[in-house]
């Protein structure tokens, strides 16, 4: 039966025409997107854990940042380090000289303390951001950020790497430009003088030979803090490389298949269209019935 108040050829055509319009719509705007997921009503379960991940993601970015503020300070101490070791060896050598009987000891004495001078503003210098890691009280220790890491339960935490900063300080503290304390407090309280004896100048070879260990050693710790710093920062690279790429894998669009669908919807747009025009042709034949 024919109708002229419905037409059911043409709200069958078009609904078949509104579907199209709405897939192609979603096709137009992940190609122009690249995103298959772009909002929560694409897909919950997707959107919401996307949404996680690079806000982690993000997280690691700056503890990856963090990081490199990190391997700045411990460069900065091996490099004050190991210039005071070469000092502390210098004052060994001019220790050494001193023990010769013809030697005059308050000119060595003199050379002395210009590498003792030398020795308190190698410990002054060696900040980084305001902080210092060879100047430091007995005891106290310092940490770097080095990872953000999210639990099985859902929490999050902030890793970080120690250094026992204080039992390998070149000195605890620096007082009118003169440093005290520490390893290197032994080595700075070293004085020759004309009456200096060889059972004194042994007994500061012994002191200048302990400070060195004790140096050898702080530079040793330093340099693990750096090697684990290293490889946690190329480790946090991955890992983030990864992650993006987990994020890829859930909400980004795959554009040759896109496209593919793109071009399939535009011609089924098409027939939608002229298949629309056909059914509301069709009520006009009816008028055909009427002439005479």
């Amino acid at each position: 039966m024919t109708s002229i108040l419905t037409n059911t050829s043409a709200m069958s055509a078009l609904q078949a025409l509104r579907n199209v319009n709405s897939n192609l719509s979603t096709t137009q705007n992940a190609v122009s997107s690249g995103l298959k997921v772009g909002k929560a009503a694409d897909n919950v379960a997707y959107w919401s854990i996307s949404t996680t991940m690079k806000s982690d993601n993000k997280a690691l970015s700056a503890a990856t940042d963090a990081l490199g503020v990190g391997a700045a300070k411990v460069d900065t101490a091996y490099a004050a380090m190991d210039s005071a070791k070469d000092v502390v060896n210098e004052i060994k050598a001019k220790l050494t000289t001193a023990s010769e009987s013809s030697v005059d000891k308050t000119q060595v004495q003199l050379e002395i303390g210009k590498l003792q001078e030398q020795l308190s503003s190698i410990g002054q210098s060696a900040s980084f951001s305001g902080e210092n890691w060879v100047v430091k009280a007995a005891g106290s220790s310092t940490t770097v950020v080095d990872g953000f890491i999210r639990n099985s339960d859902g929490t999050v935490k902030i890793t970080t790497a120690s250094y026992e900063a204080g039992s390998y300080a070149m000195f605890s503290a620096i007082s009118g430009g003169v440093g005290t304390g520490g390893v290197l407090g032994s080595v700075m309280s070293i004085s020759l003088s004309a009456t200096t004896t060889q059972g004194q100048i042994d007994t500061y070879m012994t002191t200048v030979e302990t400070a060195l260990k004790k140096l050898t050693k702080g530079a040793a710790a330093v340099g693990a803090l750096s090697k684990r710093i290293e490889m946690q920062d190329t480790f946090s690279k991955q890992l983030s490389d990864a992650q993006k790429s987990g994020i890829s894998r859930l909400v980004d669009a795959n554009m040759e298949e896109e496209s593919a669908k793109l071009s399939a919807l535009q011609t089924q747009q098409q027939l939608a269209v002229q298949s629309l025009s056909i059914a509301n042709s069709s009520s006009q034949q009816l008028l055909s019935l009427f002439r005479g």
